[in-house]
């Protein structure tokens, strides 16, 4: 018998081989690789019909259940208002 880079003995003894190893690292590969290919073609669409190419939508990802992250502002701040905030915090 012979156990795959997935089995929870492959993730004591080599876990930087066992990470490989899992549907979830060759998903989030796949999607990546979906992304890149789908700018690349919005690039050449848009090369050949001489206009801006349209972003495209990224591939949907699970998102996670701890992801406590949050957002600030709604966009970029002003250069003028960025060189104030950075002289208030250096004086």
């Amino acid at each position: 018998m012979h156990l795959g880079l997935d089995s929870q003995l492959a993730a004591e003894v080599i876990p930087d081989k066992a990470a490989w190893g899992t549907t979830v690292k060759t998903n989030m590969i796949l999607a990546d690789i979906f992304d890149m290919l789908a700018m690349i073609n919005a690039n050449l669409i848009g090369i050949g019909s001489h206009k801006k190419a349209s972003r495209p939508k990224p591939y949907p990802r699970p998102k996670k259940k701890n992801d406590k992250t949050k957002k600030y502002g709604s966009g970029a701040l002003p250069i003028d208002e960025l060189r104030d905030w950075i002289r208030s915090k250096h004086g």
